[in-house]
């Protein structure tokens, strides 16, 4: 029985040198953790950027005067000054009946970013939509 108490007792001594292994394989995986809601965050805040940029172009084509293509320049100018140029390569704008209201219409395909700024092209879609202005006299 003391034998056997002894050698339980070296086994759990044998055990010592597992904690610098233990402390990276933790912090490996804390890191890739980190790393992922910061890209996470990161893909949020590209699209709400698309998202209001295609708003804020809808909004200035929907001005009198202004036509849907004064609307997908200002979109375009817009992303390119707050993420790149290469998220500003397709978009579209148009008139359209948004909630029964005549209105234009501003689409962002732009690709999601999945590691750093890289991602599938055209993968992500935004649309912003705007009353239209009308004169009448």
């Amino acid at each position: 029985m003391a034998s056997r108490i002894r050698g339980v007792v070296w086994r759990l001594r044998q055990d010592e040198g597992s904690a610098a292994v233990e402390f990276v394989l933790v912090g490996v995986l804390l890191t890739a953790l980190t790393l992922a809601v910061i890209q996470l965050a990161f893909a949020l805040h590209v699209r709400n950027t698309l998202l209001d940029s295609a708003a804020e172009g809808a909004r200035f084509a929907a001005l009198a005067g202004n036509s849907p293509d004064d609307g997908a320049d200002r979109t375009r100018q817009l992303i390119t000054t707050a993420i790149g140029a290469t998220y500003a390569d397709h978009v579209s704008a148009g008139y359209t009946e948004y909630l029964g209201i005549a209105a234009t219409q501003v689409t962002v395909d732009a690709p999601l970013p999945l590691v750093g700024m890289f991602g599938p092209p055209r993968s992500l879609e935004v649309t912003g939509h705007a009353a239209v202005e009308t004169i009448d006299g």
